[in-house]
């Protein structure tokens, strides 16, 4: 049994409709009222104990110079940047995938942050919002995972979405997080930092790239010779692609959908970028197995893609709608300047 607690920093309301977040020229004025994935949230002062369930999420919080706030983390991909791993060593991870609801409220937090609706939400793996809010815990979740995307109590599962994404929804999460610890000039930094990034990568490609291409983006699947899971049109690598001109030739309204290799052999995509990851839960996580099955099945074989190699292995993480999507968009970019289509 967990004890309650209530903690005067935040307090937790209902659902309701949108409010805006203010942050004061001087920093941010509280009480602060903002409202996030159809929870209201006020908080009293600026968090001082946090837990981020999400690569993503932590990466964020991080990024900000949050770390000493941080007091466990949960939900990982792979590696983080350099520029963050020896912050990250320092806040404990309470576990590699998703942690338990009482693992969440031992660390004591006033805050949790999480990546999807998936461990915090209407079905959540680890809490309900409502179960947070219970113990005087308040929860804030990305907006890419519920802004334009549906969010059921009766499923888990990535979903589709009506409207596709793009780094703007990030560009709201870094902006509220940092408003809500008081961190403002921060996120603007980071802001400018990852648009530059940006404008970095597209003008390389503009340079480069004569047409063009046809992509399919493989995250994983459950068997090498199954159906994978390829990106459709309205995720993270749909927005990778409509910033450097590439056409994905998946056309689903699903995050990622189970597509058969002769379908998309029908389509031969010219470019195929492939998920790296360090999870190993199905076979097609190792990336070097993808690989080698895309060089040696007698369908995937023929692709022009895989004839011409262009295959471009980019991290998992990048690939979700994350503030990691830039790390795609570079790494899409610089594998395209190495595997360039003869003029």
């Amino acid at each position: 049994m967990i004890s309650g607690y209530f903690r005067p920093a935040l307090l937790v309301l209902g659902v309701v409709a949108a409010l805006p977040a203010f942050a004061a020229p001087g920093g941010t004025q509280y009480p602060l009222i903002l409202s996030n994935c159809g929870q209201q949230l006020s908080f009293a002062q600026a968090p001082q104990r946090v837990v981020s369930l999400g690569q993503a999420s932590s990466e964020i919080l991080l990024s900000l110079g949050l770390a000493p706030r941080m007091v466990g983390t949960g939900v990982w991909f792979g590696p983080l940047p350099e520029a963050l791993q020896a912050a990250n060593a320092k806040v404990p991870r309470l576990a590699d995938n998703a942690p338990s609801f009482e693992k969440v409220a031992k660390a004591n937090p006033d805050l949790v942050t999480a990546q999807y609706t998936y461990h915090i939400g209407p079905s959540g793996e680890v809490a309900t919002p409502e179960q947070l809010t219970a113990l005087g815990i308040a929860s804030y979740v990305s907006p890419s995972d519920c802004e334009g995307k549906g969010v059921t109590t009766t499923s888990n599962a990535d979903g589709s979405r009506s409207a596709p994404f793009s780094l703007a929804l990030i560009d709201r999460e870094i902006n509220e997080l940092a408003t809500i610890f008081d961190v403002q000039a921060t996120g603007e930094r980071l802001l400018t930092q990852l648009h530059q990034r940006i404008d970095d990568a597209v003008q390389k490609v503009k340079r480069d790239q004569p047409k063009p291409l046809s992509v399919v983006y493989w995250f994983s699947s459950t068997r090498l010779e199954g159906d994978p899971w390829v990106a459709g049109r309205n995720g993270a690598p749909g927005y990778v692609s409509e910033v450097l001109g590439l056409r994905n030739i998946i056309e689903s309204d699903e995050e990622w959908p189970g597509v058969s290799w002769e379908n998309i052999a029908a389509r031969n995509p010219e470019v195929i970028v492939v998920a790296r990851m360090e999870r190993r839960l199905y076979p097609a996580d190792d990336v070097d197995k993808k690989i080698a099955f895309l060089r040696n099945d007698p369908v995937t074989r023929e692709l022009d893609a895989v004839r011409n190699n262009r295959i471009v292995v980019v991290d998992a993480q990048s690939l979700n709608p994350s503030m990691d999507v830039v790390r795609a968009i570079e790494g899409v970019a610089a594998g395209l300047q190495g595997a360039s289509p003869a003029r």
